[in-house]
Parts: structure tokens; sequence; C-alpha cells
């Protein structure tokens, strides 16, 4: 067997690889190496409805199971919904997707009990290390009595563990039209809205990892066009739109216009803030000014990061935050482990618009503020050349502020950019806003310019 392991590291970040790369001997691999890092007498696993992923999930059981660990399967699920049975359980746990990439795609997100991440420096590295050692030898003998693999089903304990966190009783009758995009969304939402008062319209709910209709990315406006004429059709008060392994969620409002994720984020962090009166809220640093607005106004502190999961959890479990939300729809709780879920979060944004009478337009202008440009890529042949070159464009005009968090951010008042550098491609990647299209538009002209000159 020959595989390419610094694109196997890659799968763990769900950017995936291809499946002559990623095979199930490989996945046995993993599953035994990933048990000698945790150190797990038990882990749990679960998988989406790609094709492949069933018989990877399987093979990584084998493999953890031959080191004497007792593996629960939890079988199809979301990727929050493992997150729930790692926490619920006390076990680490290992998800089998490629999440929104397409179908020839697969890939693995792991943690340790208590939904806690694994990243580069904690524990990916080792785990990567020791299945390269493994590659042509296989794992060695464990002296371990094989551990056993059983099936358990967590969906209706998930789902009512969601509902016990956010009410949703006594909200008014509400038509939400949900495009699943044949991911797992398919198989959550029906159990999760079971018994709420909403008219439920649903999209593309059968699981397909083929993604027959649209890719399961619903960051790309491309894949949301469906839903916004359906919401449009029917009349309905908001949509929903689902990535593939169902943790991210993005939201339309009854106009069919998509919601920007930082209103999300402001939106459902004023919420946490009034129920748990006060508290840390993180935000990334290309979400928008907004978000800290509103968090200071609700008696918050709000807290900024750079950009990735891994920064936003450890940041949470360090700061004891109660919430933090991210540009691209991931929204972390404290109440879920510290994990990321869109599931709560559309619970929340039901439970906003169901408890007043007006649209969800006007529910969320509160807290969408500003006028952002969304992230433009540009190929580059010299990342640090051309942040360089940015950076001495402005360096030394007045009122201007300059940090290096995560790329470099410019800010001026109430105005801002980000640009920050791609780790798998030659690509810089810029973010802008500022209070209105004229003022956004212009700067982020400029500072293309000087990116692509």
């Amino acid at each position: 067997m020959t595989a390419d392991l610094s694109q196997l590291v890659k799968a763990y970040d769900v950017r995936g690889v291809v499946p002559d790369q990623w095979d199930e001997p490989l996945a046995e691999l993993f599953g035994a190496a990933f048990v000698e890092v945790t150190g797990a007498d038990a882990i749990v696993i679960g998988h989406d409805m790609r094709p492949s992923s069933p018989g990877l999930s399987r093979a990584f059981a084998r493999g953890a199971a031959a080191r004497g660990v007792d593996v629960t399967e939890i079988g199809l699920c979301s990727t929050d919904q493992l997150y729930y049975a790692s926490g619920a359980l006390g076990l680490p746990g290992a998800m089998f997707t490629a999440s929104h990439n397409p179908a020839q795609y697969n890939g693995i997100k792991m943690c340790r009990a208590g939904a806690a991440p694994v990243g580069q420096d904690t524990g990916l590295s080792e785990i990567r290390r020791l299945a390269e050692t493994w590659l042509d030898s296989g794992a060695p003998v464990s002296d371990a009595t094989p551990g056993t693999i059983t099936r358990r089903d967590t969906l209706e304990d998930y789902a009512a563990y969601l509902r016990s966190l956010v009410d949703l009783t006594s909200i008014r009758p509400l038509k939400v039209v949900v495009d699943a995009g044949n991911g797992m969304g398919g198989h959550t939402v029906p159990t999760v809205f079971s018994g709420l008062p909403l008219e439920l319209v649903p999209m593309y709910f059968e699981l397909d990892g083929t993604f027959p209709n649209h890719e399961a990315n619903p960051l790309d406006p491309a894949n949301i066009v469906d839903l916004q004429k359906r919401v449009r059709e029917e009349g309905a008060d908001l949509g929903l739109a689902f990535d593939g392994d169902a943790d991210r969620c993005f939201v339309v409002d009854e106009r069919g216009e998509p919601v920007s994720p930082s209103a999300i984020t402001a939106l459902v962090a004023a919420r946490e803030l009034d129920k748990q009166g006060g508290g840390v809220v993180i935000h990334n640093l290309i979400t928008s000014l907004s978000v800290p607005e509103v968090v200071l106004e609700h008696g918050g502190t709000p807290v900024r990061t750079r950009v990735g999961h891994s920064f936003i959890k450890a940041e949470m479990a360090s700061s004891g935050a109660i919430f933090g939300g991210e540009h691209s729809a991931h929204y972390y709780f404290r109440d879920f482990w510290n994990a990321d879920t869109g599931m709560l979060a559309a619970l929340h944004v039901l439970a906003a618009l169901g408890g007043q009478d007006g649209p969800l337009s006007g529910l969320v202008a509160e807290y969408d503020r500003y006028v952002g440009s969304g992230e433009i890529n540009s190929t580059v042949d010299d990342q640090a050349a051309r942040l360089a070159a940015v950076r001495a464009a402005y360096e030394g005009r007045e009122g201007v502020v300059i940090d290096e968090l995560d790329g470099l951010t410019v800010t001026l008042g109430d105005t801002w950019f980000n640009v920050r550098p791609s780790n798998t491609e030659p690509l810089l990647r810029l973010n802008a806003e500022a209070p209105d299209e004229a003022t956004m538009a212009k700067l982020r002209d400029e500072v293309l310019k000087l990116i692509r000159s």
C-alpha cells in the first residue's frame, strides 16, 4: 500500500484525500494509532452518508478494538451528534466525513473525551507519525484482550438534549424550509424538530453522498439558490441550509435573502448573554464589528481569535466562554462541551423569531450593521511579498491600527480589512467591512489592486 501521509493529515482537517490514498486498511491503522495517542479504553465512532464512510468507520473500529478498546458505533449521524455522544458518554470520538467537500473526498474529525479537539499540536501529528511508521509493517500486535464493538442509537437523546437548551414550546407557529443538500441534516432535522410548532418543508432530505442536486456547501451562494426560491414560493418565515455533515447551518430570511453568519453570531450571543447574565463570547477576527458591539451592549466580554475551530475551541476552554461564532457559520456553545453545532444555533434563531411578531429580516437588522465583502481569494506568486506590500501601503497612515494575529488586519475606525494566506494553496484571502457599500467597495478594490499587482 502507498499513501501520501501529508495528504492524510489534511483529511483530519476535512480537506479530504482521494480514495486511492485513503482506504480501509489505512483507516484501521489510524484507529490503532488514535487509541495509542489518546490512551482511551473506550471510544465512540460515527459516520456520514458518503458511500465510503461505513467501511472506513468499521475499519477504524477494528483497529481500535484490536488494541483492547471497546467501541461504540452510533452509525449514521451528524458531526455534532458525534460530539454529543463524546460529551454525554465521556469518550474520545471519531467522525467519518468530508463535511462540505465533493463526493470523491472523505476524512475524519476526531476529538478527545468531552468533545475536546484533536489538533496538530494536541495529538494529530503523533497519530500521523504512528500511522506512517506502521504503513509498511502494520500495527504491532497487542497483548490486550480485543475490545467489543457494539451499536447504540443516540439520535433521540441528541435531539432531546438540544431541545432542553432552547425553549421553543411557546413560540408562534413558523413555516421553515430546510435544504439538507442530501447530507446528514436529512437524518437529524425530522427528529430534532419533532413536536415543535413548526411546519417543515423538506428539500433534498434523501441521504446521498453523491450529492445529486448540489454540493452540500451552503457557503457557496450557488448552493442556496434552490432554497431561496423555495422560501419565496412557500411564503415561509425562513430557510435553513445545512452542510454535508450538518454541523453548520446557514439562514435565509422570508425574502430569500441570506443572513450573514456574523448577524446570527450576534443574535445568538445576545440571547446567551441575557440567559447567563453576561460572560465571554469568542469571535474570530473576520466576523463583523457588529459582534463585539452587540456583546458589549448585552453585558458581555468579546474575545477575538484567529480563524479556525482549533483556536476557537482552545479559547472557549481557557476563557470559560459561553458562546463562540465564526464567519463560516460554525457556532460553539459552552453547554455543548464547547463544540460546534449548527442545529443549536438554528433552534436559537427559531426561538428568537417565534418569540416576536416581526419578520426575520427585521429581527436580524439589529445585528447586521455593516457591509462586508465576503471572502475573496487571489492567487499570488509570493504570499509574504504581497502581504508586505499591503502593509507598506497602509503603515504610517493617521489613525490606522495594524495587527498580525492572523495574516494582516488593518483597521481605521469602523472600517477594516484582513488579508491572510492559505495554508494549502498559493492564495491570499481578503475580507473587508465598512459602514456602507460604497466605502466597502472602495476599500476592497484598493486592497485587491495591491494584492494582484
